[in-house]
């Protein structure tokens, strides 16, 4: 992803330059504004995506992530900046009649289903009657693809929420959209089917090359299913990377809490547990501090355990310092036990 130039001219149209033919998408300093306190919107957003990729638009609430999948999608019209499908600039409800891109879906989260009709027909009445044998087919390969075969004759209103999101998507893509736009696709989806979603979603990129692009409050959303993750503070993209990229090393420290359960402590106290830095702000993922011995290893007291299943959350402390750690061996410490604690890595940040 990078800025891409654009040159505005005196009817304010922009014109995109020197396009590559792999990028499908451009969001050139778009700025959308409701307030500024408390802040809402989208300010001098800049950032790029490529064709095929998935997507992911993370941010606390309220940083302006449906916002932004309104102006990509032209639902909004931005007051600065442009947003571009291809070399194309995007129009906004006051140029265009029907309000959306033509060659983009988005799945809303109220779904925008009729909600007394059958999944079936839901589907089958995005295509036209042109040709019966094509819309017939066309319907039932939707309900294959998302696996809701066995949903088509039932009413949308008797169905669960995952059950209803399914057939928002397949209503969506049953056109063949270059792109599809989610907003909050797992908000209505319990635990369980979660990741079943995010399985099914991910295999839809791979197998019909659409693009992706979804907003989700949950960072596991977008760890586990993106390509690429934006990071929104306040309706401004502060970092973009590989979910990998962003987790491991975050350049900023808002990027580090919202895409991981880390520890947070200020200098004076990572010096108390031995932690030399320059730097204001230490960042500790749970998994990377050890109850183990080595080279640097203190002795903390376990003040709490917390029950996780496959391994437990230990609360530690150590002269007034308190961190959270994982530990796989369930069942190995008692309260009050004082245990050695290896700190294999940690973040720093001003």
């Amino acid at each position: 992803m990078s800025n891409q130039s654009c040159e505005v001219s005196e009817e304010k149209d922009f014109q995109l330059l020197d396009i590559p033919e792999s990028r499908i998408i451009t969001v050139q300093g778009v700025t959308k504004l409701y307030s500024k306190e408390p802040f809402s919107g989208v300010s001098s957003a800049s950032f790029t995506i490529e064709k095929g990729k998935v997507v992911a638009i993370v941010g606390e609430s309220g940083s302006g992530k449906s916002t932004l999948l309104k102006l990509i999608y032209g639902l909004m019209t931005p007051e600065e900046g442009a947003v571009f499908f291809k070399s194309e600039q995007i129009r906004g409800p006051e140029k265009k009649l029907i309000p959306g891109h033509d060659s983009m879906k988005m799945v809303t989260q109220d779904f925008s289903l009729n909600t007394y009709a059958k999944v079936y027909d839901n589907i089958a009445s995005m295509l036209p009657n042109t040709n019966l044998k094509f819309k017939s087919e066309k319907t039932e390969e939707m309900l294959k693809l998302l696996r809701i075969t066995h949903l088509s004759q039932k009413r949308v209103a008797d169905l669960s929420g995952g059950e209803q999101q399914r057939v928002a998507i397949a209503k969506a893509i049953v056109t063949e959209p270059e792109v599809l736009l989610m907003d909050e696709p797992f908000s209505q989806v319990d635990t369980m089917l979660k990741s079943h979603l995010r399985a099914d979603i991910r295999r839809l990129s791979n197998k019909l090359g659409i693009t992706i692009v979804l907003v989700s409050h949950d960072p596991v959303d977008g760890l586990s299913l993106a390509d690429e993750v934006i990071v929104l503070r306040r309706g401004a993209v502060v970092e973009i990377g590989t979910p990998a990229s962003l987790y491991s090393s975050p350049q900023s420290l808002y990027s580090a809490k919202l895409l991981s359960d880390c520890n947070v402590i200020e200098k004076e106290q990572a010096e108390k547990i031995g932690i030399v830095s320059m730097h204001q702000t230490i960042a500790i993922h749970t998994e990377n501090i050890l109850v183990k011995d080595g080279d640097t290893s203190h002795t903390y007291l376990v003040l709490d355990i917390f029950f996780k299943g496959y391994c437990e959350e230990l609360l530690l402390e150590r002269e007034g310092v308190r961190l959270r750690a994982l530990n796989l061996e369930v069942g190995k410490y008692a309260l009050g036990q004082a245990v050695p604690v290896y700190i294999k890595k940690y973040l720093e940040f001003n």
